[in-house]
């Protein structure tokens, strides 16, 4: 046993030791420019192309070039139940949290969504304590909690103690479905570290990115988006939108995402979380001329230091999750 861990904690400082600073900063970059941007580019993309098959479409397409990568690289050829695994957290994932924030973008801003999903990492807190064997979060990570869905409350109640009420009301029942969704990624997020995955990373995400992106192109048919769908209809914008999303918010994304999981901190790459939201904020308000309002302002500055107060606070792992490895989101 102990041999073992000598040889994984010699393993481990190996790569530390020969990795690229400057290939782990290019990474970062990639990861809060490219998924603070997804945002945006869903608005885009589901302004003529209906929000399930567009999503599905994109992570089809991802999964595609991911798994002929990873299995040119020598990865192993999935097992049936892998792929039930994969499956269960595609459903969850990209069925139920990229779709409802798809779905959601149809009458909601992208700065909205992206604070909204911003949420993912108070409800990961949550979904880990009420799991069988889960922790208790301490005082300061109830109160980052407290803090957070209270911007929620904030972002999304017509009436606010210390604001106007708003004259472009936020659409409770987008608002709801997408922070469902978030709950949703949260489990399923929660769930990936428990499933039989692959062991390659890159393996995994791209057979959770088919099953997810099939999954999607089901029930948008089953619910009618295959009548909604109009190619001659679709824009120039929302089509590149869709081909922004594959290249650059999945594919690449995802590339970065795996190779700063293997180099980087976990307490560095968490920093995604609240960095994401305010890019989205940023272009939203600078490409799209969504409105910056003192409300917004108020619910994303209570909701980022709740997101930055609870991914800091100092916890100690348990022993399955040493080494776990989180699912991409975005």
């Amino acid at each position: 046993m102990s041999e073992g861990r000598a040889s994984a904690l010699e393993a481990a400082s190996s790569r530390a030791a020969t990795h690229s600073p400057r290939k782990v900063t290019i990474a970062f970059a990639a990861v809060y420019l490219f998924w603070g941007s997804t945002f945006l580019a869903i608005r885009y993309g589901v302004q003529t192309i209906p929000p399930l098959l567009m999503t599905g479409t994109r992570h089809l397409i991802a999964g595609v070039v991911l798994y002929a990568i990873a299995r040119l690289r020598g990865a192993p050829k999935p097992q049936p139940k892998h792929w039930l695994a994969a499956a269960s957290v595609g459903a969850l994932l990209l069925l139920c949290g990229n779709g409802a924030l798809s779905w959601s973008e149809q009458v909601l801003p992208s700065s909205v969504a992206a604070l909204l999903v911003a949420t993912v990492s108070l409800w990961m807190i949550i979904v880990e304590w009420l799991r069988p064997g889960g922790h208790r979060p301490t005082l300061r990570i109830a109160t980052g909690l407290a803090f957070g869905f209270l911007g929620v409350v904030i972002l999304v109640s017509p009436r606010t103690p210390f604001f106007q009420p708003s004259q472009q009301a936020v659409n409770p029942v987008a608002a709801v479905t997408l922070v469902l969704g978030s709950l949703m990624w949260a489990i399923g997020s929660i769930l990936s570290r428990h499933l039989e995955l692959p062991s390659s990373p890159l393996l995994a995400t791209a057979m959770i990115a088919l099953t997810g992106g099939t999954l999607l192109w089901m029930v948008g048919l089953i619910g009618g988006e295959g009548a909604d769908l109009h190619l001659h209809r679709v824009t120039l914008r929302s089509a590149l939108a869709l081909a922004y999303l594959a290249v650059f918010g999945s594919i690449i994304g995802l590339t970065a995402y795996t190779y700063i999981l293997h180099n980087a901190p976990p307490s560095r790459v968490s920093t995604y979380a609240f960095v994401n939201p305010v890019v989205a904020v940023f272009l939203g308000w600078a490409v799209a001329g969504e409105r910056i309002t003192p409300r917004m302002l108020a619910a994303a500055a209570v909701i980022i230091a709740s997101v930055i107060l609870v991914i800091t606070a100092p916890h100690n792992a348990a022993p399955e999750e040493l080494g776990a490895q989180p699912v991409a989101p975005d």
